[in-house]
């Protein structure tokens, strides 16, 4: 395994965190999740449904780690983890502002412990800023950041995005970040200390958005599937379903116009280029509806295909896991001994994508493995 020999300590709730601690155990770090002994991570009760005594959004975010139980409140326990830290790679954390300081996780006092550890702080706007204490969430975020303001039809509401991006991208760039402060210290012998947010992760998504505004002034407004920059580039309704479009350059809306035996469109001004294309997109864009709607989307398919035009269906996800495709690279994998199937890393080396080891953990499940020679709380609460 590529991180053999890593070890990190996560104390991670819900998903930022919890994702970032899983990357780098799905790479082969040994990670050990620390969590509260009452109920441990919130995420173990987001079900139904639940498998193996956790809900599977748990399991999804949890895999190939140990599972260790702290009372932050107990001097004895947070001794013990403190010298748990003082041989560790990397701690991370997603713990409400000021909560790390509170019971002595902050990043002055772990570094003092362990000059070569590395760092990891993960905040809902940031650790600097009038909103640097102030917590928040997934859907917050997607509101505050302007994620919302662009998603969804036009004359429609905003609409939350489908998935958890502005979670899981924190939890993917804290990684990233990890990784890179590894090769450093090769080379400096020391730590440092990692800072993101879901703040920045969310603006980051927007960065085109941002780009186009600061560039124009024109402030982008919510539109259809498809991309507010290109024409013939999302969904358009068939005799029996929508069928998505990828038009994306001149030469492709050549090949199209030819496709749907409108040749003429490819030296028509109206349409020529992309930025007369936009000119013009409420024509052009009635035009490609009312021809699509003239066939199905298995037939549109065959005839855009052969023309060589991205094009695809809108399936659901029991389509999705039964597509040859999907099988066939290998990204559906149980865990041994689990009753569950998880999507794995989606990355390979030479071919190879990293196995799942083991379901998430059971709460406090490796305590004696962790802490079997460790009596100095002996007696202690627990």
């Amino acid at each position: 395994m590529l991180l053999s020999g890593i070890k990190v300590i996560e104390v991670g709730l819900n998903l930022a965190g919890p994702l970032a601690g899983e990357i780098l155990a799905d790479l082969g770090a040994d990670v050990i999740k620390v969590e509260r002994p009452e109920g441990g991570d919130d995420a173990r009760g987001w079900g139904p449904p639940f498998v193996q005594g956790s809900s599977v959004t748990f399991h999804s975010m949890n895999r190939n780690k140990r599972s260790i139980t702290v009372d932050f409140k107990n001097p004895h326990e947070l001794a013990r983890l403190h010298r748990l830290i003082a041989t560790t790679d990397i701690f991370l954390h997603n713990l409400r502002p000021g909560v790390a300081e509170e019971v002595g996780l902050d990043a002055e006092t772990l570094l003092a412990l362990n000059p070569r550890l590395i760092y990891c702080e993960i905040s809902a706007f940031g650790h600097t800023g009038p909103l640097r204490l102030k917590p928040g969430y997934e859907i917050l975020l997607q509101a505050f950041a302007g994620l919302m303001s662009v998603t969804g039809e036009a004359d429609g509401p905003p609409v939350r995005m489908g998935t958890s991006v502005v979670d899981f991208g924190t939890g993917m760039w804290t990684a990233i970040a990890a990784l890179a402060a590894l090769r450093q210290r090769d080379q400096t012998g020391r730590g440092c200390v990692i800072q993101t947010s879901l703040f920045e992760t969310a603006l980051f998504w927007l960065c085109n958005f941002f780009a186009r505004y600061l560039a124009s002034g024109e402030v982008p407004q919510r539109h259809p599937t498809g991309s507010p920059t290109q024409v013939a580039f999302g969904a358009f309704e068939t005799q029996n379903g929508p069928l998505v479009l990828g038009v994306a350059n001149d030469r492709l809306f050549a090949k199209l116009a030819y496709a749907l035996n409108r040749p003429q469109w490819a030296d028509d001004p109206r349409f020529r280029t992309s930025a007369d294309r936009l000119a013009h997109r409420e024509l052009l864009v009635g035009e490609i509806r009312a021809i699509l709607r003239q066939a199905t989307k298995e037939e549109w398919m065959e005839r855009l295909e052969a023309a060589g035009i991205p094009c695809a269906p809108i399936l659901t996800l029991p389509e999705v896991l039964a597509q040859p495709q999907t099988q066939a690279l290998g990204i559906l994998q149980t865990p041994p001994g689990s009753e569950i199937t998880l999507l794995g890393l989606p990355l390979s080396f030479n071919g190879v994508r990293p196995a799942l080891r083991q379901c998430a953990p059971s709460l406090g499940e490796h305590n004696a493995e962790v802490f079997g020679t460790d009596r100095t709380d002996e007696g202690t609460a627990r």
